[in-house]
């Protein structure tokens, strides 16, 4: 847990995903879309990925991939950040954190 904190905390935006999830291409092709540029862990591709998404579990995290940290806030997965973005809070959390400027 303590590593998924250090991970989140250095970037302003960070998403953990996996190659072969259709939902986590979506969100990351969203971020990009916006001009965002999300520090991206694949789970899938990186050494202790088990580990980390078995610490985005215990934090709640279901499923466990996407997940999305806004500023080092756990924002959640898929439905949560479609929902942000939906009633238009997504893009003001992004410029809080200085991961956007337009």
């Amino acid at each position: 847990m303590e590593k998924v904190q250090k991970m989140v905390s250095e970037k302003p935006v960070v998403i953990f995903s996996k190659n072969s999830c259709c939902m986590s291409h979506s969100i990351k092709t969203l971020f990009v879309d916006f001009g965002v540029n999300p520090t991206i862990y694949e789970l899938d591709e990186i050494n202790r990925g088990k580990e980390i998404e078995h610490a985005l579990a215990q934090l709640g995290c279901s499923p466990t991939v996407p997940v999305v940290f806004i500023g080092g806030q756990l924002v959640g997965g898929a439905n949560q950040v479609m929902s942000l973005h939906l009633n238009r809070s997504l893009i003001p959390m992004l410029k809080s954190v200085g991961a956007l400027w337009v």
